[in-house]
C-alpha cells in the first residue's frame, strides 16, 4: 500500500481542485445575505476528493440525492458552471459530493461511514472542537483514510467553510473567508 504522501504527489491536480471546491463553498458563503436570520438554512456542501472511484467502502447512496452531472460532470478550469450547479445542489440535495482526483464528480451523493480504528491512517487522537456538526465530524474522521485526498464543508448553519486533511482541518468562519483577494 503507498502511504498517504506518495498518494496525493501522484494525484497533484488534486490541490487544484482543492482550491476551486473552497473557492465555490466560499462564494456561496458570501452571497448568502440571511445567516442572522432565525429558522433559515444557508447553502450546505459536503466535497470529497478520493483516489479512487472505488468508494463503497465507506460510503452508502444517499437516495434521489444527486449531482447533476449533465450540466457539470467534471471540476475544471472554468469555476462557472460548476458554482452555478453547486449553488443548486447546496440548497437542495443532502451527503457528500465524491470527486475524483481527475475531477470526474460522482453523480450519486453518499453518506460516509465512520471509519473503524483500524481503517484510520493515523496514530493520533482526532480533535473535535465543540462548533463541529455531524457533516464536519464526517469529513474530520474520512479525511485519515488513505483512500480521501481532501475533503471541505460548507456550514449551512452559519456559512463557516473548512477543509480536511490527514485527520486535520482548517477552519474559515464566514468573516474571516476568502482573505484579502475578496472584496468587502
Amino acid at each position: 500500500m503507498l502511504d498517504r504522501e506518495t498518494t496525493r504527489m501522484n494525484y497533484e491536480t488534486s490541490q487544484g481542485h482543492m482550491d476551486l471546491l473552497r473557492y465555490t463553498c466560499e462564494t456561496l458563503s458570501l452571497e448568502f445575505d440571511r445567516w442572522d436570520e432565525p429558522y433559515v438554512s444557508g447553502p450546505s456542501l459536503y466535497f470529497l476528493i478520493v483516489a479512487d472511484v472505488d468508494f463503497v467502502e465507506y460510503t452508502d447512496p444517499l437516495g434521489a440525492n444527486t449531482w447533476p452531472i449533465d450540466r457539470c460532470g467534471v471540476v475544471s478550469e472554468s469555476a462557472e458552471p460548476f458554482v452555478d450547479v453547486a449553488r443548486d445542489v447546496a440548497f437542495s440535495c443532502d451527503g457528500a459530493v465524491v470527486v475524483a482526483a481527475d475531477g470526474t464528480i460522482q453523480e450519486q451523493m453518499v453518506r460516509v461511514r465512520s471509519p473503524s480504528p483500524e481503517e484510520m491512517d493515523t496514530d493520533e487522537a482526532l480533535s473535535y472542537p465543540d462548533w463541529m456538526g455531524t457533516k464536519h465530524l464526517s469529513a474530520l474522521e474520512i479525511s485519515t483514510r488513505e483512500e480521501v485526498l481532501w475533503a471541505v464543508t460548507l456550514s449551512e448553519e452559519d456559512g463557516r467553510v473548512t477543509s480536511f486533511l490527514n485527520g486535520t482541518y482548517k477552519d474559515y468562519p464566514r468573516e474571516g473567508i476568502g482573505g484579502r483577494w475578496r472584496p468587502e
